[in-house]
């Protein structure tokens, strides 16, 4: 059982039947659908991070704002930097698809979750949150939910801030945005971040000490943007950014042997894309490219060791996304292709691997009087597991206005990583886990505060376990997972309030 209390920035629901004329941007919705839809047309329980409000929490990391987010447990072995692990809804934390600017998160592909640690929080500019099954729209991974961080800002004009805080912390960013003419606009940021850190002791073993030290944390991040428009309906972009950090952690010795308590990460993405913005259609083709490199060594001896270990991945990404105007709703479709491709040793594989994924989605909301119908469906085609198909669909029914009920049901899946396929244990004949989803929820405004209550029951069928006596991965798992989850925003007077309750209850469906 999950209780919290925290400052977002609330919104008014009364406006079900008018979602299409609300075009705020303050509003805009695009992770929900991959289509811009008013926040008040989501039927999905969604909540919308902006740079004010990450600014206002004095939030040091990515973490710290995922805390205050409804449904979200956050697992950390330490302060800044050390490893960390998203959990929604009771689902596992390689049940939650990671999203920078719509694109998968490069380095989960290596070990099935992702982990948010290491992404520098001055680089977030807005955080879209989706609760539920989103396979159908993106794929793999979205069973618990969906995390976009978008980095895309709108703040002409140079900007330095400066911070310190205990643990001689100390964090610098600069960030510049200028007009290039009249229609091309730049954007630089750097950034950089220290702290020594605290000491998390770990607790020594047989024949192990254990090693008192702070665990400090260093990353530096630099940050680049050109968007030029063309014409009316026609512009293009120009991204890139990358993060060098370096880490420090707690970890078992023994005299004599190499002891590894050091973490490097070098980590840079590249994107391109062209946008059309018509009356009725819009569309959009990217192209990105990112390569991580994850070091784990002593630094006596070095990253270059034998005794360090590397986790090297490239992530190549092309995706066509379209939408177009129909009745009172939207129709959208398009094509992801994805490639990743790993060396030798990464994940605990002895080999290098390539994997490939092409998804062919279709999406749809409709308003149609005081009803508003959404569904979806994708197809993805995988190298490694073959066809695999998900679907999901939802309708809310505005009883009394601005009072709703919502039903939604939804099927997604989780492919396994590469560890769990080729590791020294890994089986390459495993499926992927799959998902079935029902929710149902009332929400609505009441004396000043908007709310929601939802009640949902997720079973997840072929989840991975390992098998001591067999020494590999297998297919078996069940869980059944219910829950409640209720929110409330209000203001009083300058402060704008969100409380929220989740409760959680999750079983073993086999035992």
């Amino acid at each position: 059982m999950i209780k919290k209390a925290t400052l977002l920035t609330a919104f008014s629901v009364t406006a079900f039947s008018a979602w299409a004329q609300d075009t705020s941007p303050d509003t805009l919705v695009v992770t929900a659908n991959r289509f811009q839809q008013p926040r008040s047309a989501v039927l999905a329980p969604v909540t919308i991070v902006t740079r004010q409000d990450i600014e206002r929490w004095q939030s040091t990391s990515v973490n710290d704002v995922l805390r205050r987010l409804p449904g979200v447990d956050i697992a950390q072995s330490g302060g800044a930097g050390q490893n960390s692990s998203i959990f929604i809804r009771g689902t596992n934390s390689s049940h939650v698809l990671v999203l920078i600017d719509g694109v998968r998160l490069n380095l989960a592909g290596v070990s099935g979750s992702a982990d948010l640690s290491q992404f520098p929080v001055s680089l977030v500019q807005r955080i879209e949150y989706i609760r539920g099954p989103r396979s159908a729209i993106y794929g793999s991974d979205a069973i618990g939910g969906v995390v976009n961080i978008i980095t895309t800002r709108d703040n002409p004009g140079t900007e330095l801030t400066a911070g310190w805080g205990s643990n001689s912390y100390q964090n610098y960013d600069i960030s510049t945005q200028q007009q290039l003419g009249e229609n091309t606009r730049a954007t630089l940021i750097g950034d950089y971040e220290y702290t020594k850190g605290f000491d998390v002791v770990a607790k020594g073993g047989t024949g192990m000490q254990a090693q008192p030290d702070r665990d400090g944390f260093l990353s530096k991040t630099l940050y680049g943007a050109l968007e030029h428009t063309f014409s009316d309906r026609w512009s293009g972009f120009v991204r890139g950014y990358g993060y060098d950090n370096r880490t420090d952690y707690d970890a078992y010795y023994s005299p004599g042997s190499p002891l590894i308590d050091t973490r490097k990460l070098y980590s840079q993405s590249w994107d391109a894309g062209l946008r059309f913005n018509g009356e009725r259609i819009q569309s959009q083709l990217v192209s990105s490219y990112s390569h991580s490199k994850d070091y784990n060594y002593d630094p006596h001896y070095g990253r270059y060791d034998t005794s360090a270990t590397l986790d090297e991945m490239k992530q190549y990404n092309v995706q066509w996304t379209n939408s177009v105007v129909v009745g009172h709703g939207n129709v959208g479709a398009g094509v992801d292709w994805q490639k990743q491709t790993t060396t030798p040793g990464t994940g605990y594989v002895p080999e290098g691997y390539d994997q490939r994924n092409t998804g062919v989605y279709l999406t749809g909301l409709q308003q149609l009087g005081d009803f508003t119908l959404e569904a979806a469906a994708r197809s993805d085609d995988n190298s490694q597991f073959g066809r695999h198909g998900t679907w999901q669909t939802s309708a809310g029914w505005e009883f009394i206005e601005g009072y709703r009920f919502i039903a939604s049901y939804g099927t997604s899946y989780k492919a396994p990583n590469l560890g769990q396929l080729y590791g020294y244990y890994g089986n390459p004949n495993l499926n992927p886990e799959k998902s079935k989803q029902w929710e149902g929820a009332f929400e609505g405004l009441t004396a000043g505060v908007s709310w929601r209550i939802s009640g949902y029951r997720n079973d997840i069928n072929d989840m991975i376990d390992y098998d001591d006596h067999l020494q590999k991965y297998y297919n078996e798992g069940k869980a059944r997972i219910k829950g409640i989850e209720a929110t409330a925003n209000f203001d009083t007077g300058p402060l704008t309030h969100t409380v929220s309750y989740d409760y959680v209850d999750a079983r073993n469906a086999i035992t």
